[in-house]
């Protein structure tokens, strides 16, 4: 089982006790008196039977607090997911953190910075690099983008999460779209493993039908249920940041309540995918320090509700791999890492969804490593306090290199990178003045050329997979989801060297 990483010491915290109840309060009275909307005739028939107020007028949901507070409690503190190799699996809760790759809808050119369309090589290569990196412990949806060329957009879940099995035995994940996920949930038991599929809130206070569906869905399989809110405060959320968690966290008690509702005790994982709106352009503005105030208040809340935590989402503001995406996406994950978040999104991404690339995962994985050695905090003991050896040594002419207490613990204390340069000054001269991005790119190529998944596939669940997509494939095509242009040059790719399992 993959340990993560343990912060051993208390969590920082902004809000005071009062503070805490009062959001607390607030967040009753809106799913109380204002209700949250579901699209879900379903949804809101089984809200009715269980003493909400329904409005079928306008779909809106009012919930009653005593309900309310049974179905958090009856969520798991923490729990064990299962991935498709057991020593992948994780325990999600209390002071563990994980660490998630992030997605894009596209790839970039790394000399021009222009965006580009990644080929499936391309698509596959980027996970066996997840694959490989020490400090990936998921790999979510859409990762690492949300297609490739010559895929019917209708079938980018379905060929992500087969490429994502057939080239990581990681913990992965998959969303919802068209009805995708009943495939998604066949492909996943096909191999034994689990997924963590969403019901993601349209702020404000709504779930569409299609979000509700795939809750339903999820939940009946025994998979584990991330809900989220993803609002920009300002824009569809109050513009204040606890207004903004109050709004969000109504919409995410909600979906707990219909969750509960459909199976007590089913596995929740909330998200914080807020962000304050950049008031020149109208977009999230990604990178804020705002969204770290909002991170820490989050994970304080949800701490008390003893629901674990996914959060902590480093999209930077920059558009290249440099300095601004590194502060910006340091701070944030460092942050939610002191403050109690569970799981991180970090490697991988570039600027909001619009890009990933593989050699920035490979640097992002540097940076996890530095917050998981800071999480691990200092371990004080005699050994560790050293005063024989202190009382040995002396003072000068004394010195420590020779000691075997140092040769010991100097791996202990500290990390060490993979790719940031780390040489001397003259050393780095005579190296040939590397950056951490082209030692980045050395180390992508080192891990195409001899990183293989453990296990891959069987031949028997490979064939199952294959299965599954074309049972996919047809329905889309009979639904006229996918035209005659897209199956032309989806066919073509299939019979392509791209596709190893035509």
């Amino acid at each position: 089982m993959l340990k993560g990483f343990t912060r051993n010491f208390k969590p920082l915290e902004i809000l005071s006790e009062e503070e805490i109840e009062a959001i607390h309060r607030g967040t009753l009275s809106v799913l109380r008196k204002t209700g949250v909307r579901f699209e879900s005739k379903k949804a809101l028939k089984l809200f009715e039977k269980n003493g909400c107020q329904v409005d079928y007028t306008d779909n809106r949901v009012r919930f009653p607090e005593g309900l309310v507070e049974e179905c958090l409690q009856k969520c798991p503190s923490s729990f064990r997911v299962k991935a498709r190799n057991p020593k992948n699996d994780m325990i999600w809760g209390g002071d563990t953190v994980y660490f998630q790759a992030l997605s894009g809808t596209g790839s970039v050119d790394l000399d021009t910075w222009e965006p580009k369309t990644p080929t499936r090589k391309e698509y596959y290569d980027a996970i066996t690099c997840l694959d490989a990196l020490p400090n990936v412990h998921i790999i979510p949806w859409y990762t690492p983008w949300f297609g490739f060329k010559n895929i019917p957009p209708v079938m980018a879940m379905p060929e992500g999460l087969a490429a994502r099995l057939r080239n990581s035995s990681k913990f992965t994940c998959s969303n919802y779209s068209m009805g995708c996920e009943v495939f998604n949930i066949q492909m996943a038991k096909a191999v034994g493993a689990e997924i963590r599929s969403s019901m993601a809130a349209s702020p404000p206070l709504t779930f569409y039908e299609d979000a509700v569906e795939n809750a339903f869905r999820t939940v009946e399989a025994g998979f584990i249920l991330l809900i989220t809110s993803g609002s920009v405060y300002g824009g569809t959320s109050p513009a204040t940041i606890v207004g903004s968690l109050i709004s969000g966290n109504a919409e995410i008690i909600a979906g707990i309540v219909l969750a509960q509702l459909i199976k007590p005790g089913t596995r929740i994982i909330v998200q914080d995918f807020s962000f304050p709106q950049n008031m020149r352009s109208g977009s999230p503005a990604f990178g804020a320090i705002e969204i770290s105030l909002h991170q820490v208040a989050f994970n304080q809340i949800w701490r008390r509700y003893r629901v674990p935590i996914d959060g902590g989402v480093s999209y930077p503001g920059s558009k290249k791999i440099d300095y601004q995406a590194g502060y910006e996406k340091a701070i944030t994950a460092l942050i939610g890492a002191l403050s109690g978040t569970n799981t991180i999104w970090i490697q991988g991404a570039m600027y909001g969804e619009l890009a990933f690339h593989p050699v920035l995962a490979i640097i992002d994985d540097d940076m996890v490593g530095m917050i998981g050695r800071f999480l691990r905090g200092i371990l004080v003991n005699d050994e560790t306090m050293a005063l024989d050896l202190i009382d040995e040594v002396g003072p000068i002419p004394g010195y420590y290199l020779n000691k075997e207490h140092t040769r010991k613990w100097w791996k202990l204390e500290q990390f060490i990178p993979k790719v940031a340069d780390r040489l001397t000054y003259p050393e780095w001269l005579k190296e040939g003045k590397k950056d951490c991005l082209s030692l980045a790119k050395e180390k992508y190529q080192e891990i195409l050329s001899t990183h293989k998944v453990d296990p891959p596939l069987t031949r028997s669940q490979e064939e199952e997979i294959e299965r599954i997509l074309k049972e996919a494939r047809e329905y889309y095509r009979k639904k006229g989801m996918i035209t005659d242009v897209e199956w032309k040059a989806y066919m073509k790719d299939l019979e392509s060297p791209n596709y190893p399992y035509a």
